[in-house]
């Protein structure tokens, strides 16, 4: 079997039988501000065990081959678990960007079917209240301390005892069975994106080609796993290599220094604006050999100054979630869509979000103005920006659009 006719689980399982006790993921050392305990480290046969015990949870649930699985997890050791489990029961992932809160998540999850969300403790809440919004969502299922009545617990699929289940039989290629659905957000509104194993892996693969990834590559990712990008840019290489997974939950420069130094000769994977910050502040250790940077908006890309440092540089275009390409640094600029704003990798649709705007306080407005790191920001005017803010919040807009108003009335 080639790679790019592999599927995903076949990929792990791969590493985990020619090295089952090497380490395989590390969760971020900060992690326990967003799961309220101390970091994992996991061999491949401890992944393997989570990852089976998973799949036999989901299962035993009743939830059927095929069936949608809204992700909405931070950047941790159970990320890369869930997606792995929901594979390997049969069923398909649909990752969440973290900070979407109501109305994004129903609107994606009812537009790809899913009948279940894994969520993180932080957004355990606005996964019920989007869950109790869709008739078709069966379970909320959350990771981490302190989650609410309802949510069903999945800890301890990291116990040694926990049941466990194997692969099943494999129906159709890798080309023709449904991994992963993204969800691209348009100036019309939230649009899924449905892949293939086969789109996966060879987008991952592509990139850890250009990038030079050899066996046994340790792996830093700085990029929180709600998109398409992550998983093609982070895990797909990962299984490919076999090495070691350390997660980074953005963003530390000191833990980022400290993990780059404990994992030795590794690549990085990190969003394309921070790259050249991290290299000139001397956080790009001298054993960083590759360096994938990924690019929301493509006219940035254009604008970066030549790379200084020392590792392999591949820039990866991702200004959607209709494509992964890997470009030449001088490539020309791609005019941003209309109606679209980009703030630290998340896409906003600002005419809805203008209209919503526009029904609380007629005469507030939401301003997306240039940014050197971000890309944009968002900026919020108002009489009162306080009660824009709130009644926002009470509808579970996201909370970069809330802290637009926030940061207004601070200052």
């Amino acid at each position: 079997m080639t790679l790019a006719h592999a599927m995903l689980d076949d990929l792990f399982r791969r590493a985990g039988v020619r090295a089952p006790s090497r380490l395989a993921l590390l969760d971020p050392p900060d992690c326990a501000g967003v799961t309220g305990r101390a970091p994992r480290t996991l061999t491949f046969a401890e992944t393997d065990r989570a990852i089976a015990a998973l799949a036999a949870r989901l299962n035993a649930l009743g939830l059927a081959t095929g069936t949608v699985i809204g992700l909405q997890l931070a950047n941790t050791v159970e990320s890369v678990v869930a997606l792995l489990g929901v594979l390997r029961a049969g069923m398909v992932a649909a990752p969440l960007p973290l900070l979407w809160r109501r109305q994004d998540t129903v609107a994606a999850l009812g537009r790809a079917g899913a009948k279940a969300i894994i969520c993180a403790p932080a957004t355990a809440d606005a996964a019920m209240q989007s869950a109790a919004e869709l008739f078709p969502i069966r379970y909320v299922c959350g990771f981490g301390q302190g989650l609410p009545d309802g949510v069903v617990p999945l800890d301890d699929i990291f116990a040694p005892a926990a049941a466990t289940m194997q692969p099943s039989p494999r129906t159709g290629t890798a080309g023709e069975r449904m991994a992963l659905v993204s969800f691209d957000v348009t100036a019309g509104g939230i649009v899924p994106v449905v892949r293939s194993h086969r789109d996966i892996v060879t987008a991952g693969l592509d990139v850890a080609r250009a990038a030079g990834l050899g066996a046994d590559m340790n792996l830093l990712c700085a990029l929180v796993p709600g998109t398409f990008a992550p998983v093609a840019l982070g895990i797909v290489p990962w299984l490919l290599t076999g090495g070691t997974l350390a997660l980074h939950q953005p963003f530390d420069p000191q833990i980022w220094r400290a993990q780059c130094e404990a994992l030795g000769s590794c690549a990085v994977v990190v969003p394309g604006p921070v790259l050249q910050p991290l290299c000139d502040a001397k956080l790009i250790h001298a054993s960083v050999t590759a360096a994938i940077a990924l690019w929301r908006a493509p006219e940035r890309l254009a604008d970066a100054p030549a790379w200084r440092g020392t590792a392999q540089l591949v820039d990866v275009v991702g200004a959607d979630e209709n494509s992964l390409t890997p470009v030449p640094r001088d490539t020309v600029a791609v005019p941003p869509p209309a109606g679209i704003a980009t703030v630290g990798g998340y896409r906003f649709g600002l005419r809805a979000l203008e209209a919503d705007i526009e029904s609380i306080d007629p005469e507030a407005a939401l301003l997306a103005l240039p940014d050197a790191l971000m890309g944009e920001r968002l900026v919020g005017t108002a009489a009162h920006p306080e009660t824009v803010c709130s009644a926002l919040e009470a509808r579970g807009a996201n909370p970069l659009i809330c802290g637009a108003f926030r940061a207004r009335n601070a200052a």
